[in-house]
């Protein structure tokens, strides 16, 4: 079974304080620019750091998996159940975001649950 807050793991180096912003940034971006800012990242960094890359890629495939979440609730909002489920939804992807931010800005690489891994 999976974990439900994740995994995460030390990477083979100490990365940058600038590695670990730009990591939590990834995160963060769930709440404002969800797609857009962690592909923009993970395409502008993945030559650069791994760290940013791995980071950037989880958190692209964690959106994408929210949003296919997402339409999925609001499809069974006319069956009622999709309200509920729509909370619970809203809460444990902010919880999740802010393990992932959490585990960037401490220099470790976060892997969330149940997500969809369309960048490998």
């Amino acid at each position: 079974m999976a974990n439900l807050l994740g995994t995460d793991y030390l990477p083979d180096y100490v990365p940058t304080q600038d590695e670990k912003t730009i990591a939590l940034l990834s995160h963060l971006s769930f709440f404002l620019f969800p797609f857009i800012a962690p592909l923009v990242i993970y395409i502008i960094k993945n030559n650069e750091s791994p760290f940013i890359a791995a980071h950037a890629k989880e958190a692209f495939n964690f959106h994408v998996a929210g949003a296919i979440a997402f339409c999925i609730c609001f499809i069974l909002i006319f069956l009622l159940i999709g309200i509920p489920m729509l909370v619970v939804l809203g809460l444990y992807g902010t919880a999740l975001t802010i393990v992932g931010a959490i585990r960037a800005s401490e220099g470790r690489i976060y892997e969330y649950p149940f997500t969809i891994h369309l960048i490998r």
